[in-house]
């Protein structure tokens, strides 16, 4: 068998979490088997369609890195891909089925479908969906008016008295008895524009999609659908329902529960890494005890034995910690680039918006080892780093002061550490410097931790920062003994140094 599967969106909305899980699972479905994936945009509904929502749709999967092998932007020979453009198949397949007494025409005005309604909420009827009024029409009748003009919607048969079963890959064997179907749903309306559900099958068929994967709430639209193949007498594809994605108060994820749109995660600082990592185990299984996936070691791992049947919980922290995990794993140059827009939107290098000189860009490149470990999103960095490029604004005295000391001992500690800056600023790297540190600690008594303390507030204004030697490298000898002296002046006895007592 050919693999073939589809990831068919409506563009009347932007896309999320829900939606990139599917593509997601169809995309490495299709590559663990050496299968193709379509893209089939379903834009039937034109009273939500939006463009915009196209285009968010496909710089989405731009950014994320996902790619079909057939599509509207990518061509096929099983085109056009677009439904709006499939019109008159849609027509040709629906009228078949009238002529196989499959379907028949239904000349109720939607007045009269309203009215039903009414009553029957009126007295509350358990019935629901259409009554089946023009089922029965002579075919001969039924022709003649649709050929005279009169307005007529094509409805399907459904089968009475009868059930329809299907397999579904994750959920095993499923029976659903037809009187519980929509009753002879609307194939083509009275506008010629096809239903979701004829369009979806008519696609399906012609594209030979092979499995259907989606999730588990178009569970109740496939019994219909398999009864629709069954009309056409064409062998349905095989199915596979997909677990919800729920918020942890178990209901479905969605906005309440805080960014559901990948562009909200997309502007919160989320890489497109880890995202994909943390939503293709949203419901699936991979190697034991392995977290961190690419796209390729996804695909390779992924099968259907490896689906779990229960919703699957969106855990926040745990996508945190994905971004935290590769944001790690970026070189200086590759993290810079991702913190430098947030960076110059938050004036780091002067008023918000102004970009770096070369000397700051270069500086700012050199300082991401500094936060790599201490950011979890980008636009964290500028104001963890924001010492580097502006004076910090001097703290209180106490600052300075290690545990159990006093401001007497921080100064002599603070001149001491100004003895050892030259040769801090010249080191290659932590280690080296670090070393020093211990060594020269140990040399004149003092404790390592304690030497640093008021070095540490002098350089960055703070007792927590990140590492001291590696800013005093990019601030370089010079910068670093200027504020260790302004430091000395501020706290020299009888400077207003707004210390307590």
């Amino acid at each position: 068998m050919e693999i073939r599967v589809r990831y068919a969106p409506s563009p009347t909305g932007l896309q999320h979490i829900g939606g990139v899980r599917t593509a997601l699972f169809n995309y490495l479905f299709a590559r663990s088997l050496g299968g193709k994936m379509i893209l089939r945009l379903e834009d039937t509904d034109r009273t939500r369609y939006d463009e915009r929502f196209v285009e968010n749709f496909y710089d989405t999967f731009s950014w994320l890195g996902i790619h079909w092998d057939e599509g509207p932007d990518a061509g096929g020979e099983a085109g056009p891909y677009v439904q709006s453009e499939r019109f008159e198949l849609y027509r040709k397949y629906a009228l078949r089925l009238v002529d196989q007494n499959r379907a028949y025409y239904c000349f109720c005005p939607q007045e009269r479908l309203e009215r039903l309604r009414a009553e029957r909420a009126a007295s509350r009827s358990a019935e629901t969906g259409y009554d089946r009024r023009c089922r029965d029409i002579g075919t001969r009748e039924a022709w003649d008016r649709a050929a005279g003009g009169e307005a007529h919607t094509i409805r399907l048969k459904i089968p009475l008295g009868e059930s329809t079963r299907f397999h579904d890959s994750l959920l095993g064997d499923i029976e659903w008895k037809n009187d519980d179907v929509n009753p002879d749903p609307v194939l083509l309306k009275s506008d010629g524009f096809p239903t979701y559900h004829l369009a979806n099958v008519v696609d399906d068929h012609l594209m030979r999609i092979s499995h259907v994967m989606r999730a588990q709430e178009w569970l109740s639209s496939t019994p219909l659908h398999v009864i629709m193949y069954a009309a056409f007498g064409w062998e349905a594809p095989l199915f596979c329902h997909l677990p919800m994605v729920m918020g942890n108060d178990g209901k479905k994820l969605s906005k309440r529960h805080g960014a559901a749109g990948i562009d909200e995660f997309r502007r919160e600082g989320y890489l497109p890494e880890a995202l994909i990592n943390y939503i293709a185990l949203l419901g699936a299984s991979y190697v034991e005890g392995k977290d961190l996936y690419t796209l390729e070691e996804l695909a390779a791992n992924f099968s259907l034995e490896k689906l779990n049947k229960a919703p699957a919980v969106f855990d926040y922290k745990k996508l945190q910690w994905y971004n935290e995990q590769y944001i790690r794993m970026k070189s200086g140059g590759e993290l810079a680039s991702l913190c430098l827009p947030g960076a110059v939107e938050a004036g780091l290098f002067g008023e918000a918006g102004k970009a770096p000189s070369k000397a700051e860009e270069a500086a700012f490149t050199a300082a991401m080892p500094l936060v790599r470990e201490r950011i979890s999103f980008p636009a964290q960095a500028a104001e963890k780093l924001r010492y580097l490029f502006a004076e910090p604004q001097a703290p209180l005295a106490a600052e300075y002061i290690p545990k159990k000391s006093d401001l007497k001992t921080a100064l002599e500690l603070l001149g001491m550490a100004r003895e050892l800056v030259p040769a801090l600023a010249a080191f290659g790297t932590d280690g080296e410097a670090e070393t020093f540190i211990r060594e020269e600690a140990a040399r004149r008594g003092v404790k390592p931790g304690d030497l640093m303390t008021p070095l540490r507030a002098a350089v960055t204004g703070s007792r927590v920062s990140p590492p001291l030697a590696g800013s005093i490298r990019i601030l370089g000898a010079e910068k670093t003994l200027e504020r260790i002296d302004r430091a000395l002046s501020f706290l020299s006895p009888g400077a207003d140094s707004g210390k307590a007592d």
